[in-house]
């Protein structure tokens, strides 16, 4: 079900909450309206007209207070006037011989004028009631769309041009009447009213046109200085300059009012373009959205969310004035936009359509939030599993390994020689320092996993860091160091950078066979050193390398270590503003390269991690 929408015009010193408005139905457009019941009442007086009294008073009467009356309820409220007007014209003017002379006094006209006003007010009410009474609340204009699509200034230009220009031109026209007839009298008139259409739009144009007519019926219609017209063919040309008149009238602001409608439009349309820009750009929160509207119309916008039974602001952008009007657009309950002094361009459409977009970037924004805290939740239990698994397995097989060793070493009635005592206190060393580099790794992935991790940089010597990086390793003389001596020294933590060479050492001494010995190399490239770690094992897939980095991914079924050394080294890499990647050993095996900082010649070094 789409939303409902609300606004209310309320004052900023009133109130700033939106009250639900009826819809609103205006019937059928005057511009529609008048010239469909001008032709209708000129047709009843000439249908009696051509009777020639066939058609009594009463039965004129009758018939034009039903066309009133019915046009009158299927139309804006605007034309009733017009129509009640005219209505009273046709009683006045075609209900006896002579016809077309107009007899504006007297009890006939009286009763007849009472009739149409009471018509044009019976069928307007009881139009405005039905299109009402099944409205629903419903979405109005912020700036209710004028019918004419032409501003005030140009209606009164227009109307103040009919009322001078018409006695200007029927003055000329009586000094030519000699050279012209009714025809041509007709035409020019039909000209002065499509100006006065084109300049003013609909209403003055059809003042001009009943002006018009009285002014033709006056001094060019025979009998002239009369309302009565003598000739049957020249009312027939009257109702058909009124009919033609207002019609081209209908027609030139139809078409004012639809090129208004279409530079509106485009004026949404390239505001609603700018804002899926700014969307798809990246600002794709409530903050963004508004902050769009205030620049594209001006203006105060906030969102709003009821929370605990009060309005709590979500987002806002622009300056608020304090004169301006408030107006609320409620997406949904709890829920809602509130406006003020945007400049006209700002419609409602427009208005409801930057709502649904702050509205639906909230909620975006709030799924991403719960998505990431899915997301982080999702890795802290993958984490404590592994955990579990860790001690379940990798912190019990060394520990089992020293409390079988220090059992042996304590038992009263087994003599071990010095040899086997050896072997036993070198067996509680070695899966000592296996404990000691798995819970080290567990504890540096904590840091980087919480966040807490606070390198302290500066210059240090990779030659003076990568020895003490070997210390307690597993045949660590097997490892080669390959550092030249003018190397520049490195922008890092020495002690970060340690824990990242012994890390991939230790990676190295395991996967590389007997024979081929891992080497560490270092070299200058630009503003960065590079160390890469060699060996020459099996090396691993090319789908892989990017994996390897991830914690607790192991690619062997060797029991030593949780996976953890590489994603150490690459947390610990890129804290100190360093890259690592791997890479294939050229014969075969895994190269692991990292790039840190150089630091500019002259600086000194401190001293190595662990010194």
């Amino acid at each position: 079900m789409p939303p409902r929408w609300s606004r209310s015009f309320l004052s900023a010193q009133t109130s700033r909450h939106a009250a639900l408005r009826p819809a609103r139905h205006p019937g059928l457009p005057a511009p529609y309206a008048l010239p469909a019941g001008f032709a209708a009442l000129f047709a009843v007086g000439t249908v009696a007209a051509a009777l020639n009294g066939k058609l009594s008073a009463t039965g004129v009467l009758i018939c034009s207070a039903i066309i009133v009356t019915a046009m009158s309820a299927v139309s804006a409220a605007s034309a009733a006037l017009p129509l009640g007007v005219i209505g009273w014209l046709t009683v006045i003017g075609f209900s006896r011989p002579p016809y077309a002379d107009l007899r504006p006094t007297g009890s006939a006209a009286a009763h007849a004028a009472i009739t149409m006003a009471a018509c044009a007010l019976a069928g307007a009410a009881a139009g405005g009631v039905f299109r009402h009474w099944p409205a629903q609340a419903t979405l109005e204009g912020v700036d209710r769309q004028k019918e004419s699509g032409i501003n005030v200034r140009r209606q009164l230009a227009g109307a103040a041009l009919a009322a001078a220009g018409l006695p200007v031109l029927t003055v000329l026209l009586t000094y030519l009447r000699p050279r012209l007839d009714l025809s041509d009298d007709l035409l020019i008139y039909l000209v002065a009213v499509v100006t006065v259409t084109v300049v003013g739009g609909f209403w003055p144009a059809v003042f001009a046109a009943v002006a018009a007519s009285l002014l033709l019926n006056w001094y060019f219609t025979e009998p002239l200085h009369t309302f009565t017209i003598a000739e049957p063919k020249n009312l027939l040309a009257l109702v058909l300059f009124v009919t033609v008149a207002v019609a081209v009238s209908s027609i030139v602001h139809l078409a004012a009012r639809r090129e208004a409608d279409a530079a509106r439009s485009a004026e949404e349309t390239a505001s609603l373009l700018g804002l899926a820009q700014t969307v798809l750009g990246g600002a794709d929160t409530p903050a963004g959205v508004l902050d769009h509207l205030t620049a594209s119309h001006g203006g105060r916008a906030e969102l709003l969310e009821r929370v605990g039974g009060r309005w709590v602001k979500v987002a806002a952008s622009g300056e608020a004035d304090p004169d301006a009007a408030v107006v609320r657009f409620e997406v949904r309950p709890g829920l809602a936009l509130e406006v003020s002094g945007q400049s006209d361009t700002a419609t409602a459409s427009l208005l409801a359509g930057y709502t649904a977009q702050a509205v639906a970037a909230l909620d975006r924004a709030r799924l991403r939030t719960q998505a990431a805290q899915a997301e982080a939740l999702a890795e802290g239990n993958r984490m404590r599993t592994a955990l579990l698994a860790a001690v379940s397995h990798d912190l019990r097989t060394p520990l089992a390994s020293i409390k079988a060793s220090v059992s042996s070493l304590r038992q009263t009635d087994v003599r071990w020689s010095p040899e086997d005592e050896a072997d036993l206190l070198a067996n509680i060393e070695q899966n000592a320092d296996r404990l000691d580099a798995l819970v080290g790794n567990l504890l540096d992935m904590s840091r980087l996993q919480t966040g807490s991790l606070a390198p302290f940089l500066r210059a240090t010597a990779v030659d003076e860091v990568a020895p003490v990086a070997l210390r307690g390793l597993d045949d660590a003389d097997h490892l080669q160091i390959a550092v030249p001596d003018d190397l520049p020294l490195v922008r890092a933590d020495p002690g970060l950078l340690e824990r990242v060479l012994a890390n991939l050492f230790s990676n190295a001494l395991r996967h590389s066979p007997p024979g081929l010995p891992p080497a560490l190399r270092a070299r200058e490239d630009g503003d960065r050193v590079v160390l890469e770690v060699v060996d020459h094992g099996s090396g691993v897939a090319d789908d892989l390398k990017e994996r390897i980095f991830e914690p607790f991914l192991r690619l062997d079924e060797r029991p030593s270590g949780v996976g953890l050394g590489l994603a150490v080294a690459k947390g610990f890499a890129e804290a100190m503003g360093g890259t690592i990647t791997a890479l294939d050993t050229p014969g075969g095996g895994l190269t692991v390269r990292v790039t840190l900082p150089a630091v500019p010649s002259g600086a000194r070094a401190v001293l190595g991690a662990g010194q």
